[in-house]
C-alpha cells in the first residue's frame, strides 16, 4: 500500500467517524423544531408508561405462576419414576421463576420511577413558572418606572 493511499484511507475514516460523533448534538445552525429542543415529555406520557408497567406487573404476578404447581408435580413424578426428564422440568421451572421475578422487579422499578419522575417534573415546572413570573413582574416594574 502506497503512502498516499494510506493517507486517503485515514482521511475517509476520519470523515465517517466525525459524522457519527454529531448524533447527540444540534446542527451548527441551531436546528430543532421547537424552542426548547426536540425532546419533550409531558405528564400523560410518563403516566402512560408507568401505568402500563404497573399493569404488566399485576398481570405477571397474577398469571405468571399458573403452571408452577403442575410443573413441580410433573418434575417430581418423573424423577420418582426414574426419568432424568424430571430434573430437566424442575430446572426449567426454576429458571422460569428466576426470570419472572426479574421481570416483575423491572416492571415495579419502571412504574415507581415514572411516578417519581412525574412528581419531580411537576415540582420543577412549578418552580420554573414561579421564577419566570417573578422576572416578568420585575420587568414590568422597570418598564413602569421609565414611562414605557
Amino acid at each position: 500500500m502506497a503512502w498516499d493511499e494510506w493517507e486517503q484511507l485515514k482521511s475517509q475514516a476520519a470523515q465517517k467517524q466525525s459524522a457519527h460523533m454529531r448524533i447527540d448534538q444540534l446542527p451548527p445552525d441551531g436546528g430543532g423544531s421547537t424552542p426548547q429542543g426536540d425532546l419533550t415529555v409531558d405528564h400523560k406520557d410518563l403516566a402512560a408508561i408507568g401505568d402500563r408497567a404497573f399493569k404488566l406487573w399485576e398481570d405477571l404476578g397474577q398469571y405468571g405462576r399458573d403452571a408452577s404447581p403442575s410443573s413441580q408435580t410433573a418434575a417430581s413424578d418423573l424423577t420418582t419414576q426414574g426419568f432424568r426428564l424430571g430434573a430437566a422440568v424442575n430446572h426449567v421451572q426454576q429458571r422460569w421463576e428466576e426470570q419472572l421475578t426479574s421481570l416483575l422487579d423491572a416492571c415495579a422499578h419502571i412504574s415507581n420511577h415514572m411516578d417519581y419522575t412525574k412528581k419531580a417534573h411537576q415540582g420543577d415546572e412549578f418552580y420554573i413558572s414561579g421564577q419566570i413570573s417573578s422576572i416578568s413582574t420585575l420587568d414590568k416594574g422597570f418598564s413602569e418606572g421609565t414611562g414605557h
